[in-house]
């Protein structure tokens, strides 16, 4: 109780840094990142701007893994550094052969620092139309459903749709399906289904859900924040799958930059469980 006072009436951590760094002449700017991928847009793109309100002139660098790479050359900029032992969940430690920076931000906090962009600022993943031809290997039909069928970023709460009940969809659907994330697991039937579960990276996924799907159905996750905030007009309707609102895409409150993009919140009445969420709704939303 006491901290979420003093976090509304304290100065803001971010801005007390980039106030200093302004008086001290600061060009180069360091931020360590080993969270999430759908915060790049929800999240550092705020950063980002703040950082460049505050030192117009500065380089703003990030440090990542490698699994985040694609995910920051959408974000418009700024300059990435690979660390190649780093891994989501674990300590990650700066490499001691790093270049100079003026300023290191570390231990970002997006959902304290910019909590002002809520329901204001419209975060946009910039897209190279070099990307669209990437999905053209995978020989995929049109007008596919995409079904990112297991977020795995874990909460207080279920985000995930259960495998009963995405099997019921799918059965349910007569169109060609596509499998999005990272592993093959589990198992899923269905006469069209082509599963691209860790065989596909994130320009991949993109181009094909920008080139070659209708719909995407997904839990609250990066690849529903990236694709949301894509800053490219292409028709897509994405029925989001949600526990608790107060997350994510929905969080964030703004329209998608993509004007032809149709979003359709599914929403349980049970606000710690998205696995509650029924069959019905999802496939009307769907069709």
């Amino acid at each position: 109780m006491l901290k979420r006072l003093w976090k509304k009436i304290a100065p803001n951590p971010l801005d007390s840094r980039l106030k200093k760094a302004a008086k001290q002449g600061c060009k180069s700017v360091l931020i360590p990142w080993n969270r999430g991928l759908g915060d790049i847009a929800l999240g550092l793109y705020a950063i980002v701007k703040r950082v460049h309100e505050f030192l117009p002139d500065a380089r703003v660098t990030f440090i990542t893994r490698p699994d985040l790479k694609d995910g920051f050359r959408l974000l418009k900029g700024v300059e990435v550094i690979i660390a190649p032992e780093w891994a989501r969940g674990k300590q990650a430690p700066l490499p001691v052969n790093l270049p100079d920076f003026d300023l290191i931000i570390p231990n970002a906090d997006p959902s304290y620092w910019v909590a002002w962009q809520r329901g204001t600022l419209i975060p946009k993943m910039e897209w190279n139309n070099e990307w669209d031809s990437l999905c053209d290997c995978f020989n995929l039909p049109p007008n596919c459903v995409a079904a990112h069928v297991h977020c795995e970023t874990g909460y207080y709460f279920e985000r995930n749709w259960p495998h009963h009940k995405w099997q019921e969809l799918f059965d349910a659907l007569d169109g060609p399906i596509i499998l999005l994330g990272l592993k093959k697991d589990p198992v899923f039937k269905h006469p069209r289904l082509i599963d691209l579960r860790g065989d596909t990276y994130l320009f991949e996924i993109l181009s094909i859900l920008k080139n070659k799907c209708r719909c995407l159905v997904a839990p609250d996750s990066g690849i529903l924040g990236m694709t949301y905030f894509l800053n490219t007009p292409f028709s897509l309707r994405i029925v989001s799958l949600w526990a608790d609102p107060n997350h994510g895409i929905l969080k964030q409150n703004v329209p998608s930059p993509n004007p032809l993009l149709e979003h359709i919140p599914v929403i349980s009445h049970n606000r710690k469980d998205a696995a509650l969420i029924p069959v019905t709704q999802v496939l009307k939303a769907v069709c």
